[in-house]
């Protein structure tokens, strides 16, 4: 099975900057996609970011020249930079793993979701 451990979120005033990660562990092949996704109270789950395994990147409009994707395939590690912060960023993060195991057919994988909190 696959482990995804994510951290570094927490509390920040609007115009500030947080950095978030997500280490996979396991029996792993490869990691193809890697992504992250947040959820606000009282909302449907929205993608924010993806990078691909050759780097290709895409985001949400909302977070378009303010958050970073980026990722560390030695260290099955994927995170997000995100700066500027506002309070409509405040939600819930959850990364987003596509890993293929030996033997089993690739699926994806969410982490256990981090909370983000900017306040005006």
């Amino acid at each position: 099975q696959v482990q995804l451990v994510e951290s570094g979120g927490g509390l920040v005033q609007a115009g500030g900057s947080l950095r978030l990660s997500c280490a996979a562990s396991g029996k792993i092949s490869s990691i193809s996609t890697m992504g992250w996704y947040r959820q606000a109270p009282g909302k449907q789950r929205e993608l924010v970011a993806t990078i691909t395994s050759g780097g290709t990147t895409d985001y949400t409009d909302s977070v378009k020249g303010r958050f970073t994707i980026s990722r560390d395939n030695a260290k099955n590690t994927v995170y997000l930079q995100m700066n500027s912060l506002q309070p409509e960023d405040t939600a819930v993060y959850y990364c987003n793993v596509h890993v293929k195991l030996p033997i089993f057919p690739a699926r994806d994988y969410w982490g256990q979701g981090t909370q983000v909190t900017v306040s005006s």
